[in-house]
């Protein structure tokens, strides 16, 4: 067994020691296994950003009620009467003046231009109050000031903000019925919220000409109060609503281009990794027949098939490793928190988010580039390990 190790380092040393004479074709393995677990990375940190963005949306101890049967907020209904009834229902808290700390809130859709993006840019207005810090402790201004009750006045998220240039402070964006001012900016923590424009929630109901609110979130009253709550509004005859905790409600609505990205990602890293393959076994494949007179003298002198065919399989795996590092650090320095924005296909309405280049992401482009260059020098490895010796030597 030591014997093998031995014969395993010395013939992959001898492999090592001449990389720098093939640099040239070495290389090959090194750029295209690069270019594969780059653009994997960067497509799985894209898919990573928008989860996590959305994932990250909401808080465990509060909820979102919709009516029974929607998928999302813009295709629910909550009437007034419905509302009050899930405000003064068990399980919700209450402030210092015993008044419920729950929100209902309106949910629809406004285009912005955007100069480099002439489709329609959907984005989405949230009716809610003036104090809603109070249900979401989370959100701040950052620019600019709170919209007041009774005015046309808007507050941007950071994220809607950083992606549309009209939606300064300042200027005036059309919501429903004609232009609203734009007074502030707020964050939510990089949240999905942070993609919408805020503003009033009886200004926005009258100029929508609505008597109904898309969802109500509650405060809810300690760790067992979902159920609490959840079973009294299962309850009543009156209510045909269903209820999710808010990070579960946000998750969900991550899936479609999740799936989706994934599904991409795998493809074009597929069809790359083939191109890599064949780069990396035409490499091995050259490198073993550069070194035909060294192999052949080392299995002369006593080395066995089998440390042939490892320090092959060794070199093509380091390569393919170094290659793994340098896409790695290309995809982390070019897209981690680059932020876009995007279309969420569940609900219609543009996204902000960025780029998130997680350890798991490095470590499974590691994982795929091993198993290319493992495949890539398999062949070659065996080709050398059944080299006739005395051909070998002959022809030398």
């Amino acid at each position: 067994m030591a014997n093998s190790i031995q014969q395993i380092a010395a013939v992959t040393a001898m492999n090592l020691r001449s990389v720098p004479a093939r640099l040239g074709t070495s290389m090959v393995i090194v750029v295209g296994i690069a270019g594969v677990v780059g653009v994997m990375v960067a497509l799985f940190a894209m898919a990573e950003g928008f989860r996590s963005t959305l994932a990250g949306t909401g808080r465990a101890d509060r909820a979102i009620v919709l009516r029974g049967g929607s998928n999302d907020e813009l295709g629910s209904v909550v009437f007034r009467e419905q509302a009050q009834i899930l405000m003064d229902a068990a399980g919700v808290r209450r402030d210092a003046d015993g008044k419920p700390l729950a929100l209902p809130e309106i949910y629809m859709l406004t285009d912005v231009p955007k100069d480099d993006s002439p489709g329609p840019n959907n984005v989405v207005v949230r009716g809610t109050a003036a104090d809603v810090f109070k249900l979401r402790p989370e959100a701040r201004i950052v620019a600019g000031r709170m919209f007041q009750p009774g005015v046309r006045e808007v507050v941007v998220g950071k994220g809607a903000a950083a992606q549309f240039p009209r939606l300064a402070v300042g200027a005036t964006v059309d919501v429903r019925d004609g232009p609203w001012t734009i007074v502030g900016v707020f964050e939510t923590g990089g949240d999905v919220h942070e993609s919408e424009l805020w503003v009033d929630q009886e200004t926005l109901r009258l100029a929508s000409r609505r008597n109904a609110y898309n969802s109500v979130t509650v405060q809810l009253d300690g760790d067992a109060a979902f159920q609490t709550f959840k079973d009294a509004i299962t309850a009543d005859p009156r209510l045909t609503l269903q209820v999710q905790r808010e990070p579960d409600y946000y998750a969900s609505r991550s899936k479609a281009l999740n799936d989706l990205i994934t599904i991409l990602g795998y493809t074009v890293a597929v069809i790359m990794g083939i191109g890599a393959l064949f780069g990396a076994l035409n490499t091995m494949y050259a490198a073993v027949a550069t070194r035909t007179v060294e192999i052949a003298t080392l299995r002369a002198i006593g080395f066995g098939a089998a440390p042939v065919v490892l320090s092959v399989l060794i070199e093509a795996l380091l390569l393919a490793l170094a290659g793994s590092v340098v896409g790695g650090a290309a995809a982390y320095v070019f897209f981690n928190g680059y932020t876009v924005n995007t279309l969420n296909f569940q609900t219609f309405s543009q996204v902000a988010f960025a780029f998130r280049v997680t350890p798991g992401l490095l470590v499974q482009g590691a994982v795929w580039a091993c198993a290319i260059g493992a495949l890539g020098g398999l062949f070659p490895a065996v080709r050398a390990a059944r080299l006739p010796v005395v051909e070998a030597l002959r022809a030398a």
